[in-house]
């Protein structure tokens, strides 16, 4: 079953930086590599199609998810919430068996637990989403079950709400990088 990544890159980023000057996406990380590119590596690595939406006049990060091997989309109304850029991604996808749903501000998820949500949805599964110790975390998995949920999405609450009504297939993983994101300068 061919899942399709999709890496969400078009927030602003406001807890990270209130002015809006840096852009956390491109910072450095501990390890020296950046954060969205970190993110685009680790799914890469875990999936054979992999869209990143941006958001509209952030070339830089475009440029780089380019050069990585993501299929990059730009999202005109990102500012309407993550729904807009989710929607963008699935439109360029929908004939894709299921979506792997990514947050460019989680680098540390391995390729691994990818592949495991993957698989998840490949055997049969609707939705599947990690847990570590008990926290249920990022990236979450669709089957094309969802795609008219999907694209019905509005908002900046992404797809929360069909993991609230609907049956989640949870995956137990040993990787903390499904609880672990970049919302401030500490969490690099």
């Amino acid at each position: 079953m061919a899942i399709t990544g999709i890496l969400l890159a078009a927030g602003r980023g406001r807890r990270f930086d209130p002015s809006g000057v840096q852009n956390k996406l491109l910072q450095t990380l501990a390890d020296g590599d950046i954060v969205i590119a970190a993110s685009a590596k680790n799914m890469l690595a875990a999936l054979p199609r992999v869209l990143a939406v941006v958001r509209e006049g952030d070339d830089q990060v475009a440029a780089l998810l380019d050069r990585l091997g993501c299929e990059v989309r730009v999202c005109a109304d990102a500012d309407l919430g993550m729904a807009e850029s989710l929607i963008t991604a699935i439109e360029h996808s929908k004939a894709a068996e299921g979506w792997l749903i990514g947050l460019g501000d989680m680098p540390y998820v391995l390729p691994q637990t990818m592949r495991a949500l993957a698989a998840t949805i490949a055997g049969g599964a609707h939705i599947a989403a990690p847990v570590f110790e008990g926290r249920r975390g990022n990236p979450v998995a669709f089957s094309a079950y969802h795609l008219p949920l999907l694209l019905a999405l509005e908002g900046d609450q992404g797809a929360r709400a069909i993991l609230k009504s609907h049956p989640v297939s949870e995956v137990a993983v040993n990787d903390e990088g499904v609880v672990r994101d970049i919302d401030t300068k500490q969490d690099l």
